[in-house]
């Protein structure tokens, strides 16, 4: 027998004079809200298009602050793409691969446990999700149990800011991940954005111009251009925590039709020791108008 998936919704108090973060029940997920405003929507459940590309446990939409639809789910150019996710081409048990999580072949998630709850006017999302394969075991077992929780914080001036940290515990001896098995190495977390024609690439040092493959540019990257409703000016900042294990500042950045990607680990696989959880760090800003790096360093200190 399946065991159903747990979800606790503990709400706490308002805070006065600050709009509180708060969640609705739809069909598939969860949508969240700052006051009226739309922040994302949470993909508890088995989403499919026409019986392929099943997914789950990613976020799709996010909005802007003004209420745009920023992401893109199921984009005919690449149908495995969805919204605000993270995954790995090569998932790897003694050196044979089980599944591709990238692609979303021999790759099944099931997410056991929802948490939400709220504290000092953020919003805490907690999940616990098992990664399974027909491969491995007949698809019986989980060979990974992913514990991730997300940060909402209240919008602060022209932005807003959700933190991620994704721990991979390994359930098995000789697990290990990496991206396309490929010069470019496409891995880890990433956003499929809806994409304006004017849409630039700014690192800590400057523009940067998107390659085919990975780039060395620091710790936080901004896509902007117009992105908003009517042609307004906004966009996102993926910021990988210097935490993160190396490469942490390695980035797959494209101008159409595809996603934006703080690639890790690249081509070459990572162990994820049976003892020791892999842990990954990422923030996302989410603005309208411009954002400049003193205001990005300041929102993610």
């Amino acid at each position: 027998m399946l065991k159903p998936i747990t979800v606790f919704l503990l709400i706490g108090l308002s805070f006065a004079g600050q709009a509180q973060i708060n969640i609705v029940v739809k069909d598939g997920g969860f949508l969240f809200f700052e006051g009226k405003d739309s922040l994302f929507f949470y993909q508890k459940s088995l989403k499919d298009k026409d019986g392929a590309y099943g997914r789950c446990n990613y976020i799709h939409p996010l909005y802007g602050p003004d209420g745009t639809r920023l992401t893109e789910d199921f984009p005919a150019d690449h149908l495995h793409h969805l919204g605000v996710f993270w995954a790995w081409h090569q998932i790897l048990i003694d050196g044979q691969q089980v599944s591709d999580g990238w692609e979303l072949k021999n790759f099944q998630q099931k997410v056991n446990n929802f948490e939400f709850k709220q504290s000092k006017g953020n919003g805490y999302i907690i999940t616990s999700v098992d990664w399974k394969s027909p491969l491995w075991k007949n698809g019986a077992e989980a060979y990974l149990r992913e514990e991730t929780q997300i940060i909402i914080y209240p919008k602060s001036g022209n932005y807003r800011r959700f933190d991620f940290q994704i721990k991979l515990l390994a359930l098995t001896d000789r697990l290990s991940i990496g991206g396309s098995d490929d010069e470019k190495g496409y891995s880890g977390f990433s956003v499929r954005l809806n994409l304006p024609e004017d849409v630039r690439f700014t690192s800590e040092t400057g523009l940067v111009e998107p390659v085919n493959t990975a780039i060395v540019a620091g710790n936080s990257m901004k896509i902007s251009g117009s992105f908003l409703e009517g042609g307004k000016k906004g966009g996102v900042v993926i910021w990988s925590n210097p935490q993160n294990p190396s490469p942490a500042e390695s980035w797959i950045l494209r101008k159409k039709a595809s996603m934006q990607n703080a690639a890790f680990p690249g081509r070459k696989p990572v162990a994820i020791p049976f003892d020791q959880p892999l842990v990954l760090k990422y923030s996302l800003l989410v603005f309208q108008g411009e954002l400049s790096e003193k205001q990005i360093f300041k929102a993610v200190k």
